[in-house]
């Protein structure tokens, strides 16, 4: 009795993990996709998440539109909503928020 109580938490158990996994690729989750389909914003939380000597997650980098291109340094400025930053192009490490 107690071996097949002790499976089936098991089983309970990793049967979730996949509930909890991030979509694939850094792709945002189907809600937010649809959202900003439609021209909606982003949710409030990123901009929390903008830090210096942070790195910029790879599904905000793609809503945004470089303003200016990749320098000598490999910096790049790209506007993200009403937000610009500077940032290294092979990362994205924010190196500075211009506003």
């Amino acid at each position: 009795m107690k071996t097949t109580i002790v499976m089936f938490a098991i089983v309970l158990l990793f049967g979730t993990v996949g509930v909890f996994a991030k979509p694939p690729n850094g792709e945002l989750p189907r809600g937010l996709q649809k959202k900003v389909a439609e021209g909606q914003q982003l949710p409030p939380g990123w901009q929390k998440k903008l830090m210096v000597g942070y790195r910029l997650e790879p599904n905000i980098y793609a809503h945004g539109r470089v303003i200016v291109p990749v320098d000598d340094r490999g910096h790049i400025i790209v506007m993200v909503e009403d937000r610009r930053l500077r940032l290294v192009q092979a990362t994205l490490e924010i190196i500075e928020i211009l506003n």
